[in-house]
């Protein structure tokens, strides 16, 4: 687990670096996975459905990739992390990988708008949709850590209660998603060039967190199990 941890920093660092994880590395968390099988007593069973689980997670990237949302490396990193992790916890690493890399994408999105003259209103909700995608996005982060929900009883009930008719609420918030959709688009069309997103940072960031989270318990109670 700590090989594997060090790993992840590595291809964070490499990835932000020079936008590219190293064939090597991927390579190397997907061949130390059957130890990791081995220390937690995994049968054959166990470990075919690892295997599958990584198959269906390559197919889905590959997807992702050829839409040109994701990288080679990243595609390579996320299925060999799917040799490691159950699929709860790997289902909480791809929220939380996505979450991490959509918000990051916005936010270099934003910075790479180009303005024209004549925009400003629309580049203004551009950049307030950018603003409320990150602090959405830093709001779920804060939620999955803490174990918290995103909005509690006490605090819709307190939202409704400023406006004079509860019916008013489902039309704010489609009002809300309104303008932050045409913020996006306006910010995908306006873009100077191809951004390329450092993914592997959000995937690196989301194993770790689900590797302290879940998986360290779960081999401290299969080590005092026997």
């Amino acid at each position: 687990m700590a090989a594997l941890a060090i790993a992840l920093l590595v291809a964070a660092f490499t990835d932000l670096r020079r936008r590219e994880i190293d064939n090597r590395l991927n390579a190397a968390i997907a061949l130390a996975a059957p130890l990791w099988w081995l220390a937690m007593g995994f049968g054959w069973a166990d470990a075919g459905f690892q295997i599958g689980l990584a198959g269906i997670t390559f197919a889905g990237a590959c997807l992702l990739f050829a839409t040109g949302q994701m990288g080679g490396g990243d595609v390579k990193l996320l299925t060999a992390l799917a040799l490691w992790f159950t699929p709860v916890s790997f289902v909480q690493l791809i929220v939380l990988m996505a979450v991490l890399g959509g918000g990051a994408s916005v936010a270099m999105a934003a910075f790479n708008m180009e303005r024209i003259p004549g925009e400003t209103l629309r580049d203004g909700l551009a950049l307030l949709a950018a603003l409320a995608w990150i602090l959405g996005a830093c709001a779920i982060v804060y939620a999955l850590v803490t174990h918290r929900p995103l909005a509690d009883s006490e605090t819709i009930a307190a939202a409704a209660a400023l406006l004079p008719h509860a019916w008013l609420l489902p039309g704010v918030f489609a009002a809300i998603v309104l303008i932050v959709a045409f913020g996006l688009f306006h910010i995908v069309k306006r873009q100077k060039s191809r951004l390329p997103v450092p993914y592997g940072i959000a995937i690196a960031a989301a194993g770790l967190w689900v590797l302290g989270e879940q998986t360290l318990p779960a081999a401290q109670l299969a080590a005092q199990s026997g």
